[in-house]
């Protein structure tokens, strides 16, 4: 799993077809979701633990001290299959890596659950779909994270 984790002052997802908001978010963290072949519900469960207790939000003098449950915000999670593009052969991506779309799903859901159990609000982009992202970093911080 490869997650791009953003800091935001505000962000939101629509699908492009209807241009209908389906996931938005005030302060908090935006998080672009990659599953790659043989990833597991456990890796994600582990992940979104570490998500949780990452020390990546401001206090008072722009310190990067609290947690995103310290600070009582958000998380917008967006699944994102290019986060494991190939272009080591040519030009045009490759997405080999990527799961399957029926197994990335699981997952991704998966890990939104976790999220949610661990007490955070999350909000959610549209699995499979065309999506516009509207968003207002912060810092910028910006964090990988695989497993």
């Amino acid at each position: 799993m490869r997650l791009i984790i953003q800091r935001v002052q505000k962000a939101s997802v629509a699908k492009v077809e209807t241009n209908e908001i389906v996931g938005r978010i005030d302060k908090g963290l935006f998080i672009l979701f990659g599953v790659k072949k043989a990833d597991t519900v456990k890796q994600a469960e582990v992940l979104a633990e570490k998500v949780i207790k990452l020390r990546i939000m401001a206090d008072d003098k722009d310190k990067m001290n609290f947690s995103i449950k310290d600070v009582e915000s958000q998380i917008l999670v967006v699944s994102q299959f290019t986060l494991y593009a190939n272009t080591k052969d040519g030009n045009r991506p490759s997405f080999i890596d990527a799961a399957l779309p029926d197994d990335a799903v699981k997952i991704y859901e998966h890990f939104i659950q976790k999220l949610k159990s661990l007490g955070v609000k999350v909000e959610t982009g549209s699995f499979g779909d065309y999506m516009k992202i509207d968003c207002v970093l912060d810092g910028p911080v910006t964090i990988i994270l695989e497993n």
